[in-house]
C-alpha cells in the first residue's frame, strides 16, 4: 500500500510523530489546542468503520492516548474528538481542546475566528513533549 498525505493536511499541520500506522500532527492554529491523527490506510477509506479491524482498534486506542496527553498538557475544559472529513476526504481524526474562554466558545472551531500560527519554539516544545509522553517515532 502506498500512502500519500493529503496536501492540505500536510500544509496546515506540523508532523509530531508516528505511532504504529498513524501519524500524529499539530494543526497550525494556536487559537485552539488541536491535534490530528491520520491513519496511513488505503485510498478511499474515509470513516472509522471502514478501517480494517486491527487498524480500527489501533486508532481508537491512540485517540484515548492522545486525548489523555491533550488533557494533561493543554488542560482544556472540554475535548472534542471527531472524524469529520467533509472537505478533506482522507481519513483523519480531529482532537480539539476547548475552553469557555476561547474565541469560538461554545460554537465551532470552524467559525470565522482569526487564526494564530504557532511560533517555531512552541511547535518544537509540543512535538518534543508529545513524542516523549506518547512514545512516538520520527524526527521533529
Amino acid at each position: 500500500m502506498s500512502f500519500e498525505l493529503h496536501p492540505r493536511l500536510d500544509k496546515g499541520t506540523h508532523f509530531i510523530g508516528k505511532s504504529g500506522t498513524c501519524q500524529i500532527r499539530l494543526k497550525d492554529n494556536a487559537t485552539f489546542p488541536w491535534l490530528i491523527i491520520v491513519p496511513e490506510t488505503a485510498e478511499g477509506i474515509e470513516d472509522l468503520h471502514e478501517l480494517p479491524a486491527d487498524q480500527f482498534a489501533e486508532v481508537v486506542f491512540l485517540i484515548r492516548q492522545v486525548s489523555q496527553f491533550m488533557s494533561d498538557y493543554f488542560k482544556p475544559d472540554k475535548l472534542n474528538v471527531a472524524c469529520i472529513g467533509n472537505i478533506i476526504r482522507q481519513m483523519h481524526v480531529h482532537l480539539v481542546g476547548r475552553s469557555s474562554d476561547d474565541p469560538a466558545w461554545p460554537g465551532t472551531v470552524w467559525a470565522d475566528i482569526p487564526k494564530a500560527h504557532y511560533e517555531a519554539d512552541d511547535v518544537i516544545e509540543i512535538c518534543v513533549k508529545a513524542r516523549l509522553l506518547l512514545g512516538l517515532s520520527g524526527e521533529v
